[in-house]
């Protein structure tokens, strides 16, 4: 009884210890907390089934565990998504600053990155943040994904040149996104239609997600002044209030929007030459849960 009780203890440890990377992935392979949750708890049940003794690396092991269950489930999503009405956007998490300050980890969870990994097949995204964001190796990949290690290369190949083409052209300080951010803050608050051209790229697109529950674009809309005229559209028409809250979302400034003091969605950017180009508002009620604490994201 002792034995089997310090067994479960060693793998409790272990999976405690190794809990934040675990849904990092899952994460970043599903853009749903929720789906990401439902993940670690399925690779709980398969770890406390393991032999500990047989396993020579448990973190390997259960990055191994979290991406198939992931895989799984990511070919579910792609039938759900398909019946989603509008358009779909990852679930905006409230990080801690340190998220932020690891250049890398912020890249690979922004908006504008996980969007572009939407476009991708599930194996293809597998392969891609395992390899381009947590640096697994070929065989430990190849041994996740079930395919031999040369396939992987290819993969790996294939989805680097896919998500190169559509990632953004430049790397952008957090402090020029939120400096971007409080110009198009002071304009929003207010429905200075000029204030938001000058700070909207000519190109910008600008995303809703309302889910079939709020009101949202059906599809992208694109160009400085439908954009402008959007967003200074809706409740302000009807005399609400509208102000925006400067916050951390997925390791990027971001705003909570407010209606009448009522929050109404999160606001993401993306960011070029000083200018916003993408806009990415979150207004799906289900996906706005954990906006009221932060959620530990690590590479580690």
């Amino acid at each position: 009884m002792n034995e089997r009780s310090d067994r479960m203890d060693a793998a409790t440890e272990a999976f405690v210890r190794h809990r934040n990377l675990l849904f990092t992935v899952a994460y970043e392979m599903l853009g749903s907390a929720a789906d990401a949750e439902d993940v670690l708890q399925e690779t709980w049940l398969r770890w406390m089934k393991v032999d500990l003794e047989q396993v020579q690396d448990q973190r390997a092991y259960l990055v191994r565990i979290t991406t198939r269950r992931s895989l799984d489930r990511l070919r579910t999503m792609r039938r759900r998504k398909e019946a989603y009405v509008g358009s779909w956007l990852p679930e905006p998490l409230l990080t801690a600053p340190d998220v932020a300050e690891d250049v890398e980890l912020a890249e690979s969870v922004s908006m504008a990155l996980m969007l572009v990994l939407e476009t991708l097949s599930p194996t293809e995204r597998a392969v891609f943040v395992l390899r381009e964001v947590f640096d697994v190796g070929y065989d430990e990949i190849a041994a996740a994904v079930g395919k031999n290690a040369a396939a992987v290369r290819q993969i790996a190949h294939r989805a680097r040149k896919h998500v190169d083409a559509r990632r953004p052209r430049e790397t952008v300080s957090p402090g020029e996104t939120r400096a971007a951010l409080e110009s198009f803050q002071r304009a929003f608050e207010t429905g200075d239609l000029q204030g938001l051209l000058d700070v909207l790229a000519p190109e910008v697109v600008l995303v809703s997600d309302g889910g079939g529950v709020k009101q949202a674009a059906p599809r992208p809309i694109t160009g400085a002044g439908k954009v402008a005229r959007f967003i200074t559209g809706g409740p302000r028409k009807a005399g609400a209030v509208l102000t925006g809250e400067s916050t951390m979302v997925n390791g990027n400034p971001a705003l909570v929007v407010r209606v009448d003091g009522e929050i109404d969605g999160v606001m993401a950017v993306r960011v070029e030459g000083a200018r916003i180009t993408g806009l990415y508002y979150v207004r799906n009620p289900e996906k706005l849960t954990r906006i009221g604490s932060e959620v530990r994201l690590t590479l580690t």
